[in-house]
């Protein structure tokens, strides 16, 4: 069997390709379909099993968990994909690509702070690489993976760490995510192509440390971001019709899914609405479909999305648009989370924690944290319009995701897993 290295670069596209030379000699390049919504999870989940979201589950970066009432967003548990993934049986390097906890590879590493009984965290990492990576590489950047200070250090991080585990491992296949450049482009309508070029370099430490021990490299993208203007508050639009649960409270206003008649996961420019009474589905779809912004209010069998953990309607944002799950009238009874980067708690995915209100107001919370007294890092905007680019649906081919390898290409992310395969036997 032949070695096989695969990189996600995360929001390169065919028309971003010719500022990342590395990444562009490694083969051929073209054009591939994604799923829908066209977001990280659903898009890897769709590369690893082959399957269509209706068929491996994964229905979005988060969905609503009918069984608890709870809305959850970025998930890690391996056992979330329902099918066998390409790497079944494969000796593997999974390095931070998602659905990693308890995924059954021989090596990986993952973010996963730490959480006290009074609500601190610490912030690390899984390391099942048999590496010792901190020890060697440093504390892994975290707060540049995600939040107001997302950036190039967490990219580097990763691709040296995979590289250290390529050579040192030597595994048949490995898996190796590199995110920072989707976020500039969630951030300005015009990024700098600066961060491509910055990516590259972190690709081309992959690829040196992969043909040092003879494996194949292959590049691919889940999605391609394009700049948008304009937030859909669709949750403001379902509460307006006294549809949604809202409990208020010492912390602000708290969105009570299960005693919602219709709600909105809102996840980029695709949203699951869920419509508990089901009197109220052609009600619900006739408001939705009114809404500036929203393109089509749909069936989730139409886009291959009929599972359980779908909505009853999925809402599509129209290309300028986005969807922010804001369900709040007032920002002074927006609940306390709303102004942190809390990924977990909020009910719905918001790009606005790659901002920050202030910096001054960010280092006196920290000197809080220093001096030991009780603070909360409340330095994220309510201000959708900040916004500038989003993804999750089909974009023009020059637009969207790619792959670079050799032989012939998949042309769908579902034929994915079958050319990895073919890869691997030569």
């Amino acid at each position: 069997m032949n070695r096989v290295c695969i990189i996600n670069v995360v929001g390169l596209t065919p028309e971003l390709l010719t500022h990342a030379p590395n990444i562009a000699a490694v083969g051929k390049s073209a054009a591939w379909k994604s799923p829908l919504p066209a977001v990280t999870a659903t898009s890897q989940a769709t590369m690893l099993t082959g399957l269509a979201p209706r068929e491996h589950g994964i229905v979005g970066n988060g969905w609503y968990y009918r069984d608890t009432q709870e809305i959850r967003f970025w998930q890690q548990a391996n056992s979330l994909i329902q099918g066998p993934k390409f790497y079944d049986g494969v000796e593997t390097a999974k390095m931070f690509w998602w659905f990693n906890q308890s995924s059954g590879v021989r090596y990986s590493a993952t973010p996963k702070p730490h959480y006290g009984c009074d609500g601190s965290k610490v912030f690390d990492i899984l390391d099942h690489t048999d590496c010792d990576l901190t020890a060697k590489l440093g504390p892994f950047p975290f707060f540049t993976f995600w939040g107001p200070n997302a950036g190039l250090p967490c990219s580097q991080w990763i691709a040296a760490a995979s590289a250290l585990v390529l050579r040192e491992k030597r595994p048949e296949l490995t898996m190796v995510y590199l995110p920072h450049l989707d976020y500039d482009f969630q951030r300005y309508s015009q990024p700098d192509l600066q961060r491509v070029r910055e990516v590259d370099q972190c690709a081309k430490t992959v690829i040196d440390a992969a043909e040092s021990i003879g494996a194949q490299v292959v590049v691919v993208s889940e999605y391609g971001l394009v700049p948008v203007d304009q937030p859909v508050m669709i949750n403001r639009e379902l509460r307006s019709e006294g549809w949604l649960g809202v409990r208020n409270g010492p912390f602000g206003e708290t969105l009570i899914p299960g005693e919602c008649d219709a709600f909105a996961v809102c996840d980029h420019q695709l949203a699951h609405v869920y419509v508990n009474r089901h009197e109220l589905i052609p009600e619900v779809k006739a408001k939705l479909e009114s809404v500036a912004g929203i393109d089509r209010v749909v069936a989730p069998e139409e886009l291959e999305l009929d599972h359980p953990r779908s909505g009853e309607l999925i809402a599509l944002a129209k290309p300028n648009a986005w969807f922010a799950y804001y369900y709040w009238f007032d920002d002074d009874r927006a609940p306390d989370f709303a102004r942190t980067v809390d990924i977990h708690r909020k009910p719905g995915y918001d790009p606005c924690e790659l901002f920050m209100t202030s910096k001054f107001r960010a280092i006196r919370k920290l000197v809080r944290k220093k001096l030991g007294f009780r603070y909360s890092m409340d330095v994220i905007p309510l201000d959708p319009t900040l916004v500038r680019g989003s993804h999750g649906l089909h974009p023009s081919p020059e637009k969207g995701p790619l792959i670079v390898g050799p032989g012939e290409l998949p042309s769908d992310m579902r034929m994915f897993s079958s050319y990895v395969n073919q890869l691997r036997r030569g």
